[in-house]
């Protein structure tokens, strides 16, 4: 049996994010180790295993029977990472999931159900949670600086599928787990989720500027695109005191020089902005301003207790892995991870309630 010290023993399941992010993530936490990979291709499983110097399997079964794996990050595209997950957890393994976890929420909370049944640690890779600037925001918040909420708005205007030209993929398709809802959505919702409170009464405005792509290698061949990538979604948030307050969220994966991701409190006593235009890294370039009462916003300096030990080029590995730790430990531990299936389940329910009033509304002619 593994002593608490020991690295927890872990494969991963996927090589785009997972081997990006996931693997130097995994190295570098001294809580984790990487002891194997998994892709259903052999020809591109063998050429990762070559290059991370790691064991692979492309059967699945063979990786959930390997004695050297205790644990599995599942970074696959969303539409096979149910089934993943479900098998993983039935064999007994600690899983941390990419989000969006599943395709609707009522898969994530069967997730949950046999996670709790078998007493397994599920972590859900919300890594703004684990960003120091974010952190600090949430600190202000909780602190009362800005007095009671009125009014919260998240801009998160990207240009990354703006080029009509990009191949058509899993994205393009909301079957597959597609669309600006599961890529940004996510994020977007647990982050208001944690940083204020729950939400309810959800309604969405979806678009897909883009409504055909080519098919990679496809000779020109064209395939229709029914994923949105523009999505103007109103919801209440429900702080601790049961007040509720309005929020307005906009993203956007098609916007030529959009202005980034920016998230607005507005309070009676305070405001407080985070943002940053950084096109290409959604974690590096975040700045944090404050104003009380009726003076200038003013920019915060980064608190020191809070800042990642290392930082990478690519800035989506140092909260990777913060993540990779606090889950090790909630393992280690046996005790419940967080951010988990519970936070995913919410998450979930405001893109499913996002994609259900969208549809409605497009049915409705408005």
């Amino acid at each position: 049996m593994a002593s608490v010290s020991a690295p927890l023993r872990v494969a991963i399941a996927g090589l785009g994010f997972g081997e990006s992010v996931h693997l130097p993530a995994l190295r570098a936490c001294p809580h984790t180790t990487p002891v194997a990979l998994w892709h259903p291709r052999p020809e591109r499983l063998v050429q990762a295993c070559r290059q991370a110097e790691l064991p692979g399997h492309s059967d699945f079964d063979a990786l959930l029977d390997n004695p050297d794996v205790e644990a599995i990050v599942i970074a696959t595209p969303p539409e096979p990472r149910f089934e993943l997950a479900r098998r993983a957890l039935l064999a007994g393994k600690p899983l941390m999931l990419e989000k969006p976890v599943a395709l609707c929420a009522d898969q994530i909370e069967e997730l949950q159900r046999l996670a709790i049944q078998r007493g397994l640690v599920v972590a859900v890779d919300f890594e703004y949670r684990a960003v120091p600037l974010f952190q600090q925001l949430r600190e202000l918040v909780a602190s009362g600086v800005l007095g009671e909420l009125v009014l919260v708005k998240l801009d998160w205007l990207m240009g990354s599928r703006a080029d009509a030209s990009r191949s058509w993929s899993w994205y393009s398709r909301v079957a597959a787990g597609g669309g600006v809802l599961g890529a940004l959505g996510t994020h977007a919702f647990d982050m208001l989720h944690w940083l204020v409170g729950p939400s309810r009464d959800v309604s969405a405005l979806l678009s897909t500027s883009i409504p055909e792509r080519p098919l990679p290698n496809g000779g020109g061949a064209m395939a229709a695109v029914d994923a949105e990538d523009i999505a103007l979604v109103q919801l209440e948030l429900q702080q601790g005191d049961g007040r509720a307050v309005p929020a307005q969220v906009n993203l956007a994966s098609v916007t030529r020089q959009g202005r980034g991701c920016w998230l607005e409190l507005y309070g009676r006593a305070g405001t407080a902005v985070l943002g940053s235009d950084n096109q290409s890294d959604y974690v590096h370039g975040f700045g944090l301003w404050l104003s009380r009462g009726g003076e200038p916003l003013r920019p915060l300096q980064a608190e020191p207790r809070l800042a990642f030990a290392r930082t990478w080029a690519d800035g989506r590995i140092a909260p990777v892995e913060r993540l990779h730790g606090w889950w090790a430990a909630a393992v280690r531990e046996g005790r419940p991870m967080l951010p988990g299936l519970a936070e995913a389940v919410l998450s979930q329910r405001c893109c499913d309630a996002a994609r259900l009033t969208g549809a409605e509304r497009k049915a409705a002619g408005r």
